[in-house]
């Protein structure tokens, strides 16, 4: 399965329910999953694009549920910043970033942080991946405290 493409699609569709109240997670995922098979960005068959769907709403509906905890806990290591004046971008991305670190094991913490920068650059200003580094670095610093609490 390839993350990366995976994470793309998670991180665009959170946003576009940030963007779009109205929109479901379901609907979300659909539209951008549709989207990357009409473009066949992922070059695989029909089995791949299952996994990564799967992945996707999996990691979709993680975010979702704790958004409240995740957020809160970003708000303990942005400093001079609140989570809600982030760039629509650059929140989403430290949302998966963050879940993927706290509430799951099936990735290395830095392959994490690694995927948010690139993500970051790809999606967000040219200052965002050095802001996402800063941010995630410090909750990397602390995520034996923070799993617990999870």
């Amino acid at each position: 399965m390839k993350r990366r493409l995976a994470r793309e699609i998670v991180v665009q569709s959170l946003y576009h329910m940030e963007m779009n109240e109205e929109a479901t997670a379901a609907s979300a995922v659909d539209m951008l999953v549709d989207e990357v098979q009409e473009e066949n960005e992922i070059e695989a068959d029909a089995a791949d694009v299952h996994r990564i769907d799967e992945y996707v709403r999996e990691m979709v509906q993680g975010v979702l549920e704790r958004k409240s905890a995740i957020d809160d806990m970003l708000q303990h290591y942005l400093t001079g910043w609140q989570v809600d004046r982030l760039s629509r971008v650059d929140r989403q991305i430290l949302r998966l970033a963050c879940y993927e670190l706290v509430f799951r094991d099936d990735v290395p913490p830095k392959a994490i942080i690694n995927e948010a920068i690139e993500l970051a650059k790809h999606f967000g200003t040219d200052e965002s991946g050095k802001f996402v580094n800063g941010v995630l670095g410090r909750m990397l610093q602390a995520l034996d405290e923070l799993k617990p609490k999870a």
